[in-house]
């Protein structure tokens, strides 16, 4: 596979077959992903990786205060408090389509908390990365931390593997620090579902779209 087929085809995958994930692919993905660019070299990532019971008592405690309505505290704001156009529009079409690719009818509402509440068993991935960052650091840092990230992703799928970005499950970021034992000095910023992708599994049939280039991109010169 080469890197325009790796990017190209990548997608978010939400259904996972039973099979397990070594740990040796596990840690040659991230000896990939730690040549990813960083400002001054800062290597801003900190990494917990989580399977078997470990993930099971995670999943169990994310799933529980999500249902039970305990109050969000994420480390951070991810969207914004009032949605514009053509953003708005984009995220509609995103959550709508997943709906339809699902079965889900839009006022379906046991069908749609169901599908929400799956992100946090973290779609019954066989193992998951936790990716932390020191809460000191700057801006920039987070531009680094999402380089590192699509090395991930890319890497992964060169692997035969599929995953799932998360950032619904920073929304309880103290569940997450308690059950791996990181110190608060750490925020939380995203889990990543990661198994190989169970092709039956209606959720892996969306494929969202992507803007052509004259759309974003204007040159100069």
């Amino acid at each position: 596979m080469d890197l325009f087929q790796a990017i190209e085809g990548r997608r978010s995958v939400r259904g996972f077959s039973e099979r397990s994930v070594s740990r040796q692919i596990l840690t040659a993905i991230l000896q990939c992903a730690r040549w990813s660019p960083s400002g001054v070299n800062l290597q801003p990532w900190r990494i917990e990786v989580v399977q078997g019971e470990t993930l099971r008592t995670l999943a169990e405690r994310l799933t529980e205060a999500a249902e039970s309505g305990v109050p969000k505290n994420p480390d951070y704001q991810y969207h914004p408090n009032t949605w514009k156009e053509p953003y708005r529009g984009r995220r509609r079409d995103c959550g709508y389509g997943l709906l339809h690719a699902m079965g889900i009818d839009q006022g379906d509402g046991d069908g749609r908390k169901r599908a929400w509440l799956a992100n946090y068993s973290f779609f019954n991935a066989p193992a998951v990365m936790l990716l932390f960052m020191d809460r000191s650091l700057g801006q920039g840092a987070w531009m680094d931390m999402g380089m590192f990230v699509q090395t991930i992703l890319l890497t992964a799928h060169a692997y035969g593997l599929g995953v799932c970005p998360q950032a619904s499950t920073a929304e309880y970021p103290d569940i997450v620090r308690q059950v791996v034992h990181v110190d608060r000095q750490y925020l939380f910023l995203c889990s990543l579902a990661m198994g190989y992708a169970d092709h039956a599994a209606p959720a892996n049939t969306l494929r969202t779209t992507r803007l052509e280039v004259e759309a974003f991109a204007r040159f100069h010169g």
